[in-house]
């Protein structure tokens, strides 16, 4: 509990909107946070995976 599983992009994108895809098949079933953040904006959220 309480580690990090993934990094989706790092780095410095040009002003626009982006899709990233994230793939779980190797995690199990649980209650996971996500970060997002771009610039002075910082936003972190939960998502339940269930298979």
């Amino acid at each position: 509990s309480g580690q990090q599983v993934a990094v989706l992009k790092k780095g410095v994108e040009k002003e626009g909107r982006y899709t990233v895809t994230f793939d779980a098949a190797d995690l199990p079933s649980g209650l996971y946070f996500y970060r997002l953040e771009s610039g002075e904006f910082i936003a972190t959220k939960k998502m339940l995976l269930i298979k």
